[in-house]
């Protein structure tokens, strides 16, 4: 019954994430000209686009719940249930803060393209100001600030200053060089266009760096990742011996001992390695 219920939750989970066919079955009636797409009986439709909301609330961090919920109904304990549920707000922490290096770092090539085109329309013997304008709508590059930007270029403003404030966005540091170029082109007649062209070189260079550092760092996110799954592997090759690694690890004393110095040892390797990577990083 153990075995049935872990079954069914698992084809329940699996259901859920692959949204119930529902791009196979437009695709058929799109193809076959059946109908239009989206229609069929009133009580299936209004479950699959309940499923379907639910579907998109759900988040990878949920996995760790639902694997404890699994292993609690094979194991008959409520262990791993506690220990999916105590996991699913670390695994937010990380999922948001991988979300948010990728912003940061959409957002810093989005600057440099901004200096590429902002240098390209000025050579092009546009005023900074209306260049200003045409390169930040191609390219996107001043964030959420760009209506006060732009506001500033437009009427006579102080683009520096607004242009300073608009650094203060993750990612969009580069913002501060095009400041200093506004300003010194502005100030002592110097070229604008010849120093966004080297802003732009430095902060492609920047770039490139972070990018080696991180194929540099790759191995060492390896060990992580495969430090993490090495419990699950042996958990899987103990069941595959017939030893039934559960039943030892949940309901005997010296399993329970075990499980909690594997699960110490575990958490500071994997501690111990992320932070390898982090100072390396930050370095």
């Amino acid at each position: 019954m153990s075995l049935g219920a872990a079954l069914v939750c698992a084809g329940a989970a699996a259901w859920l994430m692959s949204g119930w066919h529902s791009g196979t079955r437009r695709a058929q009636l799109l193809l076959a000209g059946g109908g239009v797409v989206g229609t069929g009986p009133p009580g299936r439709q209004r479950l699959a686009d309940g499923l379907r909301r639910v579907r998109g609330r759900l988040r990878a961090e949920w996995w760790a719940l639902a694997a404890g919920l699994v292993l609690g109904l094979l194991g008959a304990s409520v262990m791993p249930v506690v220990a999916g549920a105590a996991g699913v707000p670390l695994l937010r922490r990380a999922r948001l803060a991988r979300e948010g290096r990728r912003a940061r770092e959409r957002q810093a090539d989005a600057v440099i393209a901004l200096c590429g085109a902002l240098a390209g329309e000025v050579r092009a013997g546009r005023q900074p100001g209306e260049a200003l304008l045409t390169a930040a709508r191609d390219t996107g590059g001043l964030g959420e600030t760009q209506a006060a930007v732009l506001a500033a270029a437009r009427f006579g403003g102080d683009v520096p200053e607004a242009l300073t404030v608009a650094a203060r966005q993750p990612g969009a540091d580069g913002l501060r060089g095009l400041a200093a170029c506004w300003r010194v082109a502005v100030d002592q007649g110097a070229g604008l266009a010849t120093g966004l062209d080297r802003l732009d070189g430095a902060l492609r260079s920047e770039r490139d760096q972070r990018a080696e550092l991180r194929a540099q760092l790759a191995g060492a996110r390896a060990t992580a990742v495969m430090l993490a799954g090495l419990p699950a592997l042996g958990l899987l090759l103990g069941a595959a011996l017939g030893a039934d690694p559960l039943r030892v690890l949940l309901h005997t004393g010296a399993g329970l001992g075990c499980l909690l110095a594997g699960g110490v040892l575990e958490a500071v390797g994997v501690w111990w390695v992320l932070r390898i990577v982090r100072r390396a990083e930050t370095a």
